[in-house]
């Protein structure tokens, strides 16, 4: 790789950093101070205060006490378990639990956008790596990737390490990675099925033929799989993750489907400017990688259609109002690659994404530590 494009996303990845930990520290300062009677705490600590909010408390539970499970109520089951594992290896290293969660996702953050680089390289000459790279590290959600106490930079990096690894001919660790990988998020099918479909796909285009080994990556649903056993041995319910999230007020079948609650949420008069627009940008985010997912097909092959396909299809048609899918698409990472394919013949198209995802990573890690629901 080209010491000059990793050195300039290096850059712009530790400015991203940087302003978003400015960011979010500033409005955790802002909001620890609503109440006058808050003491005063380290400036360190605002910045972890402002990367810990919504679903951290989650893992920091998991990570300090185990997994609960009650029917019909909300229960840590519906998180999965390598995040709080990861967190709980680096507590034990002297860190308090917050402390933890936030260092394993600006450790995993920035490096899987890193490798995403590498990756893309692989598929498309350096110039074009490197604007799809910039396209990802300033991603709106992208600063879950930079701090915040959530899975989605390790699962990330993660999944983009095994695509790499399939990529330079490393079958067995790329279908390790993708076991740890399918422990982390609930999204085993579209990493077995992506895995699959890319191995063959790569062999094929060498001329070679298909064998046994090749359908080493249906062993990445193992993560998976295990976890099922080990929610079926502690609780009877091997299914519990899934029986979890209708606690949280996700509506099943075809209601979920028509996205009826997303209808009668944005067009009600009832409901605040804030909550419009946060469902709206959701929805207008799903339905623009929606579009990306059949360019992928057709630009990086069908491994990287089939991921992309099955993992924005899954939390799409399950979501009752799109509400978390800005975060969820950075997982689909062959969508930033395909959209700097698209934007190649378009540069100023491109600088303008450029710039309103700058200045949007700021803006949401500021609200984020304003305790705002974001995604």
């Amino acid at each position: 790789m080209s010491r000059s494009a990793s050195r300039t996303l290096a850059l712009v990845i530790l400015a991203a950093v940087l302003a978003c930990a400015v960011s979010g520290g500033l409005g955790a300062w802002r909001f620890h101070h609503k109440n006058k009677q808050n003491p005063v705490v380290r400036l360190d600590e605002y910045v972890v205060m402002g990367w810990v909010g919504w679903d951290s408390s989650w893992y920091m539970r998991i990570a300090e006490e185990g997994y609960r499970y009650t029917p019909g109520e909300q229960s840590s089951v519906a998180f999965f378990p390598v995040y709080p594992l990861a967190i709980r290896a680096v507590e034990a290293l002297g860190p308090d639990v917050y402390q933890a969660g936030v260092l394993v996702t600006l450790l995993c953050g920035p490096l899987a956008i890193l490798l995403f680089l590498r990756w893309a390289r692989c598929r498309v000459e350096e110039p074009l790596a490197l604007q799809a790279s910039l396209l990802l590290a300033l991603y709106p959600f992208t600063f879950f990737l930079y701090g915040v106490m959530y899975s989605d930079a390790l699962f990330l990096l993660l999944v983009v390490g095994a695509f790499l690894l399939l990529e330079k001919g490393h079958l067995g660790p790329a279908v390790l990675l993708g076991v740890v990988a399918t422990a982390a998020r609930p999204v085993a099918p579209a990493v077995v099925l992506g895995l699959l479909a890319r191995r063959l796909e790569w062999k094929r285009e060498r001329g070679e033929r298909w064998t046994a080994l090749d359908f080493l990556p249906v062993l990445s649903a193992l993560g998976f799989i295990l976890y099922m056993l080990y929610l079926d041995q502690r609780f009877g319910a091997p299914f519990a993750f899934v029986e979890a999230q209708a606690a949280w007020g996700q509506e099943q079948g075809w209601r979920s489907w028509l996205k009826l609650s997303w209808f009668k949420t944005v067009f009600s008069p009832d409901s605040n400017r804030e909550t419009i627009v946060r469902l709206c940008v959701h929805a207008a985010l799903t339905l623009g990688a929606l579009a990306l997912v059949w360019p992928t097909f057709k630009r990086l092959g069908w491994g990287y259609g089939v991921y992309c396909a099955v993992l924005v299809g899954i939390p799409t048609v399950s979501t009752k109002d799109f509400m978390g899918m800005g975060r969820y698409l950075i997982s689909a990472f062959p969508l930033f690659l395909t959209l700097a394919l698209l934007l190649r013949e378009h540069p100023r198209v491109r600088q303008g994404l450029l710039a309103v995802g700058a200045v949007s990573l700021v803006f949401l890690s500021a609200a984020f530590a304003l305790d705002h629901y974001i995604s």
